[in-house]
């Protein structure tokens, strides 16, 4: 037999290219049932980064996609969306479902099953009409939709505001913003959709406002759902707007039952019964609560030292569902969540059986059925179903299995290391992988360490085709999840308080160093790379430390003043936690920001940019480009027209992963030949 050839690191051929990795990018998301049907989203990379909305026959037969190009199933609410779609099962006629189109973001209605296969129809305002509204997280009730409004007033990101909408689904609104009902005022910046109890009677919500973000404090609203007595003649003219008439079901005002300025509440359901139920941080861990909302009672279903929520970064996440017999799906861990079912009177939690190593916060139940969707280190995400009768769990839903072996796929290391101060630093570590290449005997491997976004993110051990992109050539990757990280309880969330740009600069660079002092990792070969939050942190990483050779920065945040001027509304003050108060951000972003500190970085960087980015707008890059002119710093700075905050579209991300891997093939001294050369400008 002959013995595997040997290769320099990163040299090693592989079948996991960069269009592979595209096309397989992103997973379903808001999963939800119609009946005893199972309906989801899920990307389309190849068709312009479209999302299309799947559905799964109750007999089990395959999953379809029910909308073709270019129809579009994403909301735009907040810039980062929420739930987009609902549904209901009828009598007669099929199932009916309401879904937000991202290309007008108007609201539709869609028939499937209806004679002659109508096209959706709209049943909100075009932007013209309706002076830019968004929709999101709605939900059925009787002849309406009840959801999330957004509305622009104003040209600033921040002229917007934010109210319970109820809009008809006889599509008189479609034309008319009259006929669109608001359920509540906009006192609250933000809101979740409404969340109706089974008899009809109440409604509750989640709200908060600047500068807390959801992860820091938010209240839970329960309001009574009463009926309108005024008519429609009492009001005429710019009064008219949401205005209600008699009989119309309307909401109350509202009280507050939980949470508050330093209590973050994540998610608030209704159980069959009539139980409210909720996860709240009050302990310093998303626990499951039973709420009286007579009383104030409030008793904590589980106690334990783990998460059973995350952050709320767009309405419609979901990380507990009640089933039919008081038995409550969960989603718990520490860092990572696996699915289990609760007994809320005895707090026994069961964890459902099968390979799945991290779930995504939706969850939907139909029956004793459970769906979610999930992924682990040799599969990517995929819909499972859990029947909670027998305890099998089964994939139902999954996009096209890469066409490779998986032997290609790396295995992660699940490790924590120690910080400065002696804090711990939870990060997976993915060494170089390729089935038929051994070790180099006499060199160590490059390795690239991966700062996640938000910074209040996390990243899981899971298979994700853009690391094994580089481990199968031989660069190994580390993702860490630096203090400021969710998944490990309130106060490792709030290490990064006022600290952005040290803690996670520190923490990243502390792993580093010790995969690099144990001999993983070649010293003279590190990487730094990251998106949006990430991309701050590899910026701030070149100009705090002479560590890394090199650094792929992505859609970053460059400027903290900046930031806070030119972002969206959400984001407008998140810079006051991350950073301080208004009236020492001067001083913080002199201190920190790449942008003030760009003679201090020396390392070659390329640097991925989308041009419709409402999030990280191309300014910071330029202004941080501009900073950098005149001085001897090679770099590319790549711009993709059409994209936004995250790429989508496949041509894109084959772009962005063939200029990272021909940054790290140029800094790193590897010999590849099948790498579209990269031009570094000084």
């Amino acid at each position: 037999m002959t013995a595997p050839a040997a290769g320099s690191y990163g040299s090693w051929p592989s079948p996991i290219d960069a269009a592979l990795a595209a096309s397989l990018d992103g997973r379903p998301e808001y999963v939800g049932t119609v009946g005893p049907e199972v309906w989801w989203t899920e990307p389309r990379p190849a068709e312009g980064g479209r999302r299309t909305l799947v559905r799964r026959p109750a007999d089990g037969g395959p999953e379809r996609s029910v909308l073709d190009a270019p129809w579009n199933v994403r909301s735009r609410l907040t810039e980062y969306g929420g739930r987009p779609w609902a549904g209901t099962a009828r009598a007669a006629g099929g199932p009916l479902v309401v879904f937000v189109h991202h290309a007008d973001q108007r609201l539709y209605a869609y028939e499937p099953d209806a004679p002659g296969g109508p096209p959706p129809r709209p049943l909100t305002p075009s932007s013209a009409v309706g002076g830019g509204l968004r929709w999101a997280d709605p939900v059925l009730r009787g002849e309406e939709v009840w959801c999330v409004l957004e509305e622009f007033t104003g040209p600033a990101p921040t002229d917007v505001r934010r109210v319970v909408a109820a809009v008809p689904l006889d599509g008189s609104a479609a034309a008319d913003r009259s006929r669109v009902r608001e359920l509540t005022d906009d006192r609250h910046r933000f809101t979740t959709g409404p969340r109706i109890s089974a008899d009809g009677r109440f409604a509750v919500r989640l709200v908060w406002d600047h500068p807390r973000m959801p992860w820091d404090g938010t209240e839970l609203l329960l309001a009574e759902i009463t009926q309108a007595e005024v008519t429609e003649a009492e009001v005429t003219g710019a009064e008219a707007i949401g205005a209600e008439v008699a009989g119309a079901d309307v909401l109350a005002e509202p009280r507050t039952v939980l949470g508050g300025p330093e209590e973050a509440v994540a998610q608030v359901e209704w159980a069959a019964d009539g139980t409210l139920l909720a996860v709240s941080d009050r302990c310093g861990w998303w626990n499951p609560y039973r709420v009286d909302p007579d009383t104030g009672e409030v008793v904590n279903l589980c106690p334990r030292e783990e998460e059973f929520g995350g952050p709320l970064w767009k309405p419609g996440l979901a990380w507990i569902a009640p089933l039919p017999d008081r038995l409550i799906a969960v989603l718990h861990g520490l860092g990572s969540s696996v699915l289990g079912v609760l007994d809320p009177d005895t707090a026994d939690l069961v964890d459902a059986a099968g390979p799945w190593t991290a779930w995504q916060p939706t969850l939907a139940v139909h029956d004793t059925r459970v769906y979610g969707v999930a992924a682990s280190p040799r599969s990517g995400y995929e819909v499972v179903e859990l029947d909670t009768a027998s305890g099998h769990a089964r994939v139902i839903g999954a996009r096209a299995a890469a066409p490779v072996d998986p032997a290609y796929f790396p295995e992660p290391q699940s490790r924590t290391f120690l910080g400065p101060g002696g804090r711990e630093i939870h990060a997976h570590v993915y060494p170089p992988h390729h089935p038929d290449r051994p070790a180099p005997a006499d060199e160590l491997p490059p390795y690239v360490v991966w700062a996640h976004g938000g910074p209040t993110d996390h990243v899981p051990p899971v298979l994700d085709l853009h690391i094994a992109y580089f481990t199968s050539r031989g660069i190994g990757v580390v993702e860490v999840n630096y203090g400021g990280s969710s998944g490990y309880g309130r106060a490792y969330r709030e290490r990064l308080r006022e600290q952005w740009g040290v803690v996670d600069v520190e923490d990243c660079a502390a792993v580093a160093r010790a995969l690099a002092a144990e001999g993983t990792a070649d010293p003279d070969r590190l990487a730094i790379r990251g998106a949006s939050a990430g991309g701050w942190t590899a910026a701030a990483s070149l100009a705090a430390t002479d560590l890394y050779a090199c650094a792929a920065m992505i859609y970053p945040v460059l400027d903290l003043t900046g930031f806070a001027e030119e972002t969206h509304d959400l984001e407008s003050h998140y810079v006051d936690g991350l950073a301080g108060p208004p009236q020492i951000l001067g001083v913080r972003c002199r201190e920190r920001s790449p942008v003030a500190r760009a003679d201090r970085v020396t390392a070659p960087f390329v640097l991925l940019q989308g041009l419709d980015d409402p999030v990280c707008p191309p300014a910071q890059a330029e202004r941080f480009l501009a900073a950098l002119r005149g001085r001897s710093v090679p770099h590319a700075y790549l711009t993709f027209p059409g994209e936004g905050h995250g790429f989508r579209r496949a041509d894109t991300m084959v772009r962005a992963l063939e200029a990272e891997l021909a940054l790290y093939v140029k800094v790193f001294g590897i010999e590849r030949t099948d790498v579209p050369e990269l031009t570094l400008e000084p």
